[in-house]
């Protein structure tokens, strides 16, 4: 029998106003990272969606728990969204992306997998 993880992944990557949601242009930006790695066959399917000011990325793939491809699909995911949040002056843009670059796993980040 094939095995199917499911990871969540959030961060707060820019509140609207202040801590109470996500824009929805966040939303987007992190649903196209992830619908191009649903056709390319990383992800088997996804939903992005929120929690107050946190961007949820709900992923379900054949990679096992704590898997580097989609620790980094969510890391890009992350920072494309802070983009957006700080275009638009958002409130802590990008503020659990607390370091330069990924490195193998979001967790210790202040992003809970």
């Amino acid at each position: 029998m094939e095995k199917i993880t499911v990871s969540l992944i959030k961060a707060d990557v820019g509140g609207f106003p202040g801590h109470s949601t996500v824009r929805p242009e966040l939303k987007e930006k992190a649903r196209e990272q992830l619908e191009k790695a649903k056709k390319d066959g990383l992800l088997v399917d996804y939903h992005v969606l929120n929690a107050g000011d946190d961007l949820e990325l709900v992923m379900s793939h054949r990679k096992g728990v704590d898997a580097e491809e989609i620790h980094g699909l969510a890391w890009n995911a992350f920072e494309e969204a802070t983009k957006v949040a700080k275009e638009h002056k958002l409130h802590g843009a990008g503020q659990d992306l607390l370091v330069d670059a990924f490195s193998g796993n979001i967790r210790g980040m202040g992003v809970i997998p």
